[in-house]
């Protein structure tokens, strides 16, 4: 089959073609940076150079394909960060309209059913929605947990202040996910294109509290005492614009971190019962943890 795959080579779009290319699908992969063009050549993928705010390029990239592998690549320089993701989400699903494709596999995240209050992932929400109102496109939406290499970012955290932390407490159950797997997920639907109509399939690897992702982090990396720390929103908010980070962007982690501890960013998954757990658990990735904070 000839299959489309956004996300340029990032940790779920690289795996995920890999697998692709192994079952001799026809792969693209589309990707802004002209730089990447002989790396995914040299995979034995087609480069499609371009950007996904151009709906012209998408659809011609896209015509004639079987499927497509959407997913809104990040961009931390946005004044609306929502809006952008949004925005990007239309895009993707335009040219999907006007290119003919009849599936796709659209990245997506626990918690996308909040259209506001759930910070960039309400701008999925959005993603969705333009996804959704395609008639005669068969829709699956993943919806995975929290991304174990978001922990990565908190390696400074551990290293000058001897915590882990974020504004929900250490006893918030967090649903962990993977990139590996979101990729394994995904090639199984579009090598099968089994699912019809517009449907969602949370993905999740993992389920653990805060405080036992920090022990097992500190574990890793010789710190097995290793505490969760909850913060108050504003102190999370100016502990990131400290470490550099936008502060559009920053207010957006706040605000999922609420929606977060509050219950409310897990309240669909709930409802529709955990799926089976993939095969990626925490302890794995924390050797790949303690490699990078060692590094």
């Amino acid at each position: 089959m000839k299959i489309i795959v956004t996300g340029s080579l990032g940790n779920i779009s690289r795996p995920l073609a890999e697998k692709l290319l192994a079952e001799n699908h026809d792969v693209t992969i589309i990707s802004s940076k002209a730089e990447r063009k002989n790396e995914i050549e040299s995979m034995g993928a087609k480069a499609a150079i371009g950007s996904v705010s151009d709906v012209a390029f998408l659809t011609e990239t896209f015509r004639g394909a079987d499927a497509v592998y959407a997913m809104v690549p990040p961009f931390f320089g946005a004044t609306d960060w929502k809006k952008h993701i949004a925005d990007t989400g239309s895009n993707l699903a335009e040219a999907v309209g006007k290119s003919g494709v009849k599936y796709v596999v659209n990245l997506s995240s626990i918690g996308a059913h909040m259209p506001d209050g759930c910070g960039p992932v309400s701008g999925l929400y959005y993603t969705e929605k333009a996804f959704n109102e395609l008639d005669g496109v068969n829709v699956l939406h993943l919806r995975p947990g929290f991304f174990y290499t978001n922990f990565l970012g908190n390696i400074g955290m551990i290293k000058h202040m001897g915590i882990l932390g974020s504004n929900y407490s250490a006893d918030t159950r967090m649903l962990l996910v993977a990139p590996a797997d979101i990729a394994d997920v995904a090639a199984a639907e579009l090598a099968k294109l089994s699912f019809t109509g517009k449907s969602i399939r949370y993905v999740v690897s993992d389920e653990k509290t805060t405080a036992e992702v920090a022990t097992i982090l500190g574990t890793a990396v010789g710190k097995p005492g290793l505490p969760w720390v909850e913060f108050k929103d504003e102190d999370n908010l100016a502990g990131m614009l400290q470490a550099g980070l936008p502060e559009e962007i920053a207010k957006n982690y706040v605000e999922m971190g609420s929606a977060l501890r509050s219950g409310k960013m897990a309240e669909e998954i709930n409802k529709a019962g955990y799926p089976e757990f993939c095969k990626t658990k925490i302890e794995e990735f924390a050797n790949v943890f303690a490699a990078v904070y060692n590094s």
